[in-house]
């Protein structure tokens, strides 16, 4: 298993990552807006299952992938690293996206919250491409099971993810005047998130 001090990191940075306004966040936010609380909630369990299923899938294909080599592990978390930092820039350059879904208000469909939730999250390629990059920085390599490791790795994050998107879905839904008297917060927050993720991306490409 991930020894404490990669615990640690790996929390600090699914806290970071889950709050930058991404297509789970923008879709939670929208149901919120859209359809009622009661939905948003449903539809987040809905997409927390289905990131879970993803998370499942990459952990068994990439764990045995980098379980037969040692160099095929460094590449991996290289490779991890600057795919990071390149999240970070986008979520600076299309800071205005989150503000963009508020300021449209497109009417949501009531009804299959569940349904509707898990499709979108099983069905993300970015979220995919995501957990491929992200998962393997914090795998304990001397320890083995690197596929086991990941798989709790990221059932963490799933339940992280969910209780996150939760809080986000009854702030949005309480908060809706708040948000559209001023949409630029969400863009503050896209600059600060991606700043975050650009400097932990650098610091996990400079670590051995």
């Amino acid at each position: 298993m991930p020894t404490s001090s990669q615990w640690v990191a790996f929390l600090v940075a699914s806290i970071l990552f889950i709050q930058v306004p991404g297509p789970s966040l923008l879709f939670t936010i929208g149901r919120a807006l859209t359809v009622g609380r009661r939905e948003a909630l449903l539809s987040v369990v809905g997409n927390g299952l289905g990131l879970v299923t993803q998370v499942l899938l990459v952990a068994v294909g990439l764990g045995a992938v980098v379980a037969a080599s040692a160099t095929a592990y460094t590449v991996v978390k290289a490779v991890g690293a600057t795919y990071v930092i390149w999240l970070g820039i986008q979520a600076i350059r299309h800071r205005s996206e989150a503000r963009t879904a508020l300021e449209a208000k497109v009417p949501g469909r009531r009804g299959h919250a569940l349904r509707i939730g898990f499709v979108v999250g099983v069905t993300n390629p970015k979220t995919i491409i995501f957990f491929l990059a992200f998962l393997p920085q914090f795998a304990n390599a001397g320890a083995g099971h690197l596929g086991l490791q990941m798989a709790v790795l990221g059932l963490v994050f799933g339940a992280m993810a969910i209780c996150s998107d939760s809080v986000w879905a009854v702030a949005a839904a309480k908060a809706r005047e708040w948000f559209a008297r001023k949409p630029k917060r969400l863009d503050r927050l896209g600059v600060a998130g991606g700043t975050m993720m650009v400097g932990l991306g650098t610091f996990m490409l400079a670590r051995e």
